[in-house]
């Protein structure tokens, strides 16, 4: 459907909250997904391996934060982007299609958080 180049350096991989997404768009640009396993400990937390190499590549991390687990899901984004950034990747894109904490982008108390820039933040930072 979408053309690349046959040199192209495009990388595709997923966390836990929409694997099937993933796999659809890997088919439709006709490109496999990363070897990579993003798993978790008994008390909860959260272990990326990656398997092969995405040294000086494009890399989409597909990786919707929404129910039902918006906080793992949102941590392990958080942890495939450091692992892929350590890996070599060249840019990192974060596809979201579903924002967790896009309700809360404004104070609606006064002491209130704005949850949704935190979440922007850390993923900025990483």
């Amino acid at each position: 459907m979408f053309p690349l180049p046959s040199n192209h350096n495009l990388r595709l991989c997923h966390g836990n909250a929409h694997p099937r997404l993933a796999r659809d768009i890997a088919a439709a640009l006709d490109i496999p997904l990363v070897d990579m396993s993003c798993t978790s400990f008994k008390n909860g937390e959260t272990s990326v391996n990656i398997n092969e190499s995405v040294r000086d590549c494009d890399v989409f991390v597909v990786q919707p934060t929404c129910n039902p687990h918006p906080n793992e899901y949102i941590m392990e984004l958080l942890i495939m982007l450091d692992a892929l950034r350590r890996a070599g990747a060249r840019r990192l894109t974060a596809v979201m299609p579903v924002f967790g904490y896009a309700r809360q982008d404004r104070k609606d108390k006064s002491r209130g958080p704005i949850s949704a820039k935190v979440v922007g933040d850390a993923l900025e930072v990483v």
